[in-house]
């Protein structure tokens, strides 16, 4: 009889042990467990018993006053960066990506996504889109416009500049006087370069010469 019970002693001595081991590690966790405040929760700390703080005085976001120089009113027609060859082919670039899809790559309405069912965006050609102000254009590419949504997640605020450049670009495009152009430009749109013809091979030959 004694010695049936002896196998079972260790075995409620190693369990007894554990229980007294585990008992003080791994059940216990401070970090999920902390101390803390969620959103809009009271508090007995401060006076005004409220867990959330007001924003110290005179803070402003990461990134605002950038934001700030690039913000122009919608009736106005400033341009707040220089306007350069690399703006011109950055707003092209990003035209390209975000806005053609839906304006056409000439900004005439026609893009894959309007030819496909969508519906047609305004033409930028028309007199009502050549002469709103850039502040306009700025506007709808940050906070949208009818079925179109606004960008300002996706295109930066220079990049948004950018596009309305190479949109007046676009206009300009179709609506530019000869006396406009720099004298050079002039030059090559009224006496283009003449082009040569290309090289015929006689019927039947290879390679360019014939037996």
């Amino acid at each position: 009889m004694i010695n049936s019970l002896l196998p079972k002693a260790p075995m409620r001595f190693c369990a007894l042990a554990s229980f007294f081991l585990l008992a003080g590690c791994s059940l216990k966790q401070d970090m999920a467990q902390q101390p803390k405040n969620r959103p809009l929760s009271p508090s007995d700390f401060f006076t005004d018993g409220r867990s959330a703080r007001p924003l110290v005085e005179n803070t402003v976001p990461r990134g605002s006053l950038v934001l700030e120089e690039l913000t122009v009113p919608k009736d106005s027609n400033a341009f707040p960066l220089p306007l350069t060859m690399e703006l011109l082919d950055r707003g092209e670039n990003r035209y390209k990506i975000f806005c053609s899809p839906c304006h056409g790559l000439q900004g005439d309405g026609n893009g894959m996504i309007a030819m496909r069912g969508m519906k047609h965006p305004p033409s930028y050609h028309q007199d009502r889109l050549r002469q709103v102000p850039n502040g306009y254009i700025y506007d709808v590419i940050t906070n949208g416009f009818g079925a179109m949504f606004g960008y300002s997640a996706q295109v930066a605020p220079g990049d948004r500049w950018a596009i309305v450049a190479y949109l007046r670009a676009l206009q300009l495009s179709r609506n530019a006087k000869i006396s406009d152009l720099p004298p050079d430009v002039r030059e090559k749109v009224l006496h283009p370069p003449a082009q040569k013809k290309p090289e015929t091979h006689a019927e039947g030959a290879t390679g360019g010469k014939t037996e």
